[in-house]
């Protein structure tokens, strides 16, 4: 039996393909094509909430490009000219929404990182797809200053960038994200990733052994987004859809939808906008 897709079932594995996988996506409202850089599971971050299997700490491995090329050719073949959206798909979503650099780990961290866009750009314009679709970065930030061309790049082509920020204080960081950093450093690196490509704020907000963010943590969050709101697109908030794979997952739960909401509120009243996927 064929597997329809949702989006808290996002296996890449029956594709058969190392760099490439199709999901159902939330935030893109439809089905979104996943560009993984990271097979070998590793990650310079350990986020709490993270669904990536066997997570490790280190970087991404050699790419195969032509490799990833064929594969993401042969993806675009099915989606577009196959049967792909009327097998796989559940109807309410068959529609092409984007391609995103989000695999299994900072996609950024490869040495191939910028080669791998340009790969992107030469598959679409042979499906006459550049330009029409957006091309999205999902990124923790942190190595955003060793990659400005690629940004730019990135610009050039419908691109666009989530940049994680779940939390802006030293504490909090570390608490969600599990490592030690400036908040002045994240902020300086959203300001500049804002200047290289068009740039969305992204935060996973649940509760932690029971409680939302306590007010400090929301408040510091939001005085971050205030200092850069004419920089950014908008805030994509959001909440858990799949099961944590890492230890702390019994402690993680959903919020509601209406905390979310009243969350969203405080953000839209200082003039950015927001999109929330409970």
């Amino acid at each position: 039996m064929t597997t329809l897709l949702t989006s808290q079932n996002h296996d890449s594995h029956d594709t058969g393909m190392t760099y490439i996988y199709p999901v159902v996506s939330r935030r893109a409202r439809g089905v979104s094509v996943g560009i993984n850089l990271n097979p070998n599971n590793a990650c310079n971050w350990r986020c709490i909430y993270c669904q990536v299997p066997d997570l490790t700490r280190g970087s991404a491995p050699p790419i195969d490009l032509a490799q990833l090329e064929e594969e993401l050719r042969r993806l675009l073949d099915a989606i577009v000219r196959g049967n792909f959206m009327q097998e796989r798909v559940p109807e309410h979503a068959r529609s092409l929404e984007g391609l995103a650099f989000s695999g299994n780990g900072e996609s950024t961290a490869s040495a191939e990182f910028g080669a791998a866009v340009a790969v992107v750009e030469r598959v679409l314009q042979e499906f006459d797809l550049l330009g029409r679709l957006p091309v999205r970065l999902i990124t923790n930030g942190s190595l955003i200053d060793r990659v400005p061309d690629a940004l730019r790049h990135l610009a050039r082509i419908n691109g666009e960038i989530w940049f994680k920020l779940d939390a802006a204080s030293t504490d909090g960081i570390a608490r969600i994200n599990d490592v030690r950093l400036s908040p002045q450093g994240v902020l300086e690196r959203l300001r500049l990733c804002a200047k290289l490509c068009p740039t969305w704020a992204q935060t996973c907000m649940f509760a932690l052994d029971g409680e939302p963010p306590p007010e400090t943590e929301l408040t510091a969050w939001l005085d971050m987004l205030a200092q850069v709101k004419n920089d950014l697109k908008g805030v994509h908030l959001y909440g858990l859809a799949r099961p944590s794979l890492q230890p702390e997952a019994p402690r993680l739960t959903r919020l509601p939808q209406s905390w979310l909401d009243d969350l969203a509120r405080r953000v839209e009243q200082m003039g950015l906008r927001v999109q929330v996927s409970a």
